[in-house]
């Protein structure tokens, strides 16, 4: 299987044929295919390879306006790019869509089924990397000269598939036949170096790496709206300095001369590679490591080719450090600053802050990364130097301030309880000029709590700036009818500036426009209903409320409470059939982390509870559940325009922002949800008359932790939770297993940290009166319309804006 980067042979005025003219052209020369013999995945080539050309004038333009401007770039570096499908993207971005159907109804194939044959990128799992994503795109679109920087991951994080209910996880398989959108830039080559000493020279010091490997560059062109610019997506692939050690294979030891290639292999393979035993821990730093500093030597050479001096360096590069996986970024860019450009110490702390920013996507500990102090030492001898110089400064500054020896002890960058560990958003943080949050409350939580003494030691550097998601993507392509509806309504001035959907509010009231809406709704979900019968082989009822909740598996998510609920839903439904009960679809999706017990545990307990209740005749017609396997970027793009309801019920305090609350809201579902990330600037813009919010507060939330919290007591006196708990305890929906999910409940009865049973009353009070909601369908569908109405504010555009205008210094 070849996983090699697709040649790039394009030919001389390509971009100037009729779209049809290109694709026989391409087929020909460069699949090397007759139109009458060529196969759907030889269209789909020609289809993909006709468009690059196009985009590669204006890539080239793009990049030619940066140069002669002589303007800042901005440089996002990310762990995670979940781009999805591009093509139906590049193409509806041009205004090509109807051009390309066109051409390509003239031989018989339909658009649509060649953009099912593109596969996923597997470049991230969940909303850190589809930010990154919409962020670089709407980049494009405001016309901002950027650079994406990440990992060309071979094998993503992993393809999901359910067996027996289980999450069983395979290698994702995404550049089987290459991928036809990327460009190798062989001379965009860096050693990354790891381990070794350093040692003292005559003008200071040098560190000898004992080990190398070769980071090259992968380029994939990001397209804004209207083709206004193009960008770079550039993603690093890893090689051995020394691929075959030929000596070792002639003398027979042929897996041990592959070993050195095998090791660099493994840096680009799978995308958060399990760290519960050490060796997992030291790959993740060291693809950390490997990316961030290729991706700086990346833009300091690239700043020193052009700009000669290097103290410059803030007034042409933004470097913006997405969640603490690049926060080693600043000590590479502090050691390239000292060590080859002659730089003190406090003027490389100097240029390094004033380029440098750091976005933080959580409160939870855990996602705060640190590692052990002599396994960080022991692969990057000089970056822990500079660790210690940045630290031993940053102590210094907060003992002049007063601060005691508990805010030193918090602010250092190494912990110095039990194990010594560095810690990286601690490096992040001192090392940038803005620390930001993505959304309200996140941004007041990170002042009070995680980083608490930071923002007393610095109490400029921390700022909001609340998510958004492209409404290219989220609203004009996934779902097209809505599109048209919105249109008709108000015109295409919301096509440009999503912020013109507020027009849409003084038409809430159309009896006609909540029709249309509303069958465009249900025809959405006749779509998923057919493509989940293909997929799972349930049948649902597209009149059914399609209730969702499709995000990363995680406690704090609370798949579970909704799990809990819908067994307590079934048990109401079964006890009093006399009742007018709401047919209810409950959808869910998701991955679970591959050495996360627990919400490994959620989705066998979603599968067993769907086995159960699907095959139930006496609630037939009204309750389905359905766990939808694999979920990634295109099936989002298929369940979010279908979704009546959206489950946005994370643990108060422990959201940063989402994401997805956003994508269903545009598309006119209505959420129901915590307090919690920017659910609470949604209900903000929407509402509280169209959005179902329940539940603890953060504050609430924090008060119940420290005040003794009894969640037995609780339960106990909850007879609806404490029925659905025991059910589910004592094996009614695990006969094979009994005691299956006897520890997952117990955990509810001895701390329930993330007030499952808590919020329990509360949310299944909300789910009853969404109920009485959806019986009066005219005010639904008002809501409906206010809700896509008012959340055009949550475009990544308007985000970006805000970057562009108040960190980055770009116009």
């Amino acid at each position: 299987m070849s996983t090699s980067p697709v040649a790039n042979d394009t030919p001389p005025a390509a971009s100037s044929l009729s779209i049809d003219e290109a694709l026989i052209d391409v087929l020909r020369h460069r699949v090397g295919k007759d139109e009458r013999a060529a196969k759907p995945l030889d269209w789909y080539t020609a289809v993909v390879l006709s468009l690059r050309d196009r985009i590669i004038d204006k890539w080239m333009v793009s990049t030619r306006r940066t140069y002669d401007a002589g303007g800042k770039r901005v440089y996002y570096l990310s762990l995670e790019f979940l781009i999805g499908r591009l093509l139906r993207d590049a193409l509806s971005n041009l205004d090509l869509t109807g051009e390309m159907e066109a051409a390509l109804r003239a031989h018989g194939f339909e658009l649509s089924a060649l953009e099912d044959l593109e596969p996923d990128a597997a470049l991230g799992n969940g909303g850190l990397g589809r930010l990154a994503a919409c962020f670089m795109e709407s980049l494009a679109s405001l016309d901002i000269p950027a650079y994406g920087y990440g990992i060309r991951y071979v094998n993503g994080m992993f393809r999901q598939r359910i067996d027996d209910g289980w999450q069983v996880e395979l290698p994702e398989t995404w550049l089987a036949h290459g991928n036809p959108w990327e460009f190798p830039r062989w001379e965009s080559a860096y050693r990354i170096g790891f381990g070794g000493e350093v040692v003292e020279t005559r003008g200071g010091v040098a560190w000898h790496p004992a080990e190398h490997v070769l980071a090259t560059a992968i380029d994939t062109p990001v397209v804004g709206w209207r083709g206004k610019r193009v960008n770079t997506l550039r993603l690093w692939t890893a090689s051995s300095l020394d691929p075959l050690r030929l000596d070792a294979f002639n003398a027979g030891d042929h897996f041990g001369a592959l070993a050195d290639q095998v090791r660099a292999d493994s840096l680009v393979r799978v995308l958060y590679p399990a760290d519960s035993n050490p060796a997992g821990q030291e790959l993740r730093l060291r693809q950390e490591y490997f990316f961030s500093s290729a991706s700086i030597q990346d833009i300091v050479r690239r700043h020193v080719q052009y700009e000669g001096d290097v103290r410059t360096l803030p007034d042409k590069a933004a470097i913006q450090l997405n969640d603490t996986h690049p926060a080693v970024a600043v000590a590479e860019l502090m050691r390239l600053l000292i060590d080859n450009h002659g730089l003190d110490f406090d003027e490389a702390l100097d240029v390094t802050r004033r380029t440098i920013g750091y976005t933080n996507h959580t409160l939870l500990p855990e996602a705060l990364e640190s590692w052990p102090l002599p396994q960080f030492e022991r692969l990057l001898p000089r970056h822990m130097q500079i660790i210690y110089g940045i630290n031993s400064r940053v102590l210094r500054e907060a003992g002049r301030k007063g601060c005691d020896d508990a805010a030193i002890a918090a602010i250092s960058l190494i912990d110095e309880g039990g194990e010594r560990r560095v810690r990286m958003a601690n490096l992040a943080f001192t090392g940038a000029h803005s620390v930001n949050g993505v959304a309200a409350l996140h941004t007041e939580l990170m002042k009070s709590t995680v980083f608490s003494e930071l923002h007393q030691l610095y109490p400029g550097r921390i700022n909001n700036k609340t998510n958004g998601v492209t409404p290219r993507r989220w609203l004009q392509q996934c779902n097209p009818a809505l599109t048209r509806v919105i249109r008709d309504a108000i015109g295409p001035g919301f096509l440009d500036d999503a912020a013109r959907l507020s027009e849409l509010a003084a038409h809430a009231g159309d009896a006609a426009l909540g029709e249309r809406i509303a069958e465009v709704k249900r025809a959405n979900k006749l779509a998923l209903a057919a493509h989940l019968r293909e997929v799972v082989g349930v049948r649902l009822d597209p009149d059914a409320l399609f209730d969702v909740q499709i995000k990363r598996i995680h406690e704090y998510k609370r798949q579970l409470l909704n799990l809990i609920e819908t067994v307590a839903l079934y048990d109401q439904i079964r006890s009093h059939p006399e009742k007018d009960w709401v047919p209810r679809v409950k959808i869910l999706a998701g991955k679970a982390a591959s050495s996360y017990h627990n919400a490994k545990l959620i989705i066998k307990l979603a599968n067993d509870i769907a086995r159960r209740i699907n095959s139930d005749p006496s609630v037939s017609g009204l309750l389905k559940v359905v766990f939808v396997p694999n979920y990634n970027v295109s099936l989002a793009e298929r369940i979010i325009p279908a979704a009546d309801l959206s489950e946005q019920i994370s643990t108060a305090g422990m959201e940063a922002s989402g994401t997805g609350n956003m994508k269903f809201a545009l598309n006119g579902a209505l959420t129901i949800g915590t307090l919690d990330g920017a659910n609470i600037e949604i209900k903000d813009r929407v509402g509280d008359d169209n959005i179902v919010i329940f539940g603890l507060t953060a504050e609430q939330v924090a008060a119940t932790r420290a005040d003794h919290y009894n969640p037995r007591a609780v339960i106990e006196g909850s007879p609806e939770l404490h029925q659905a708990v025991n059910a589910i305890a004592s094996g009614v929906f695990s006969p094979d297993d009994p005691g299956r999910y006897g520890e997952l409940m117990a955990g509810l009865y001895e701390h329930d940290w993330f007030m499952v049973a808590a919020d329990f009353d509360a949310y299944a009070a909300a789910q009853r009166g969404v109920e009485s909601r959806w019986v009066d369908r005219a005010g639904w569908r008002a809501s409906t319309i206010r809700n896509i109405a008012h959340v055009g504010w949550f475009s990544s555009d308007r985000t970006i804006a805000e970057y562009a205008k108040d960190i980055w210094g770009v116009s």
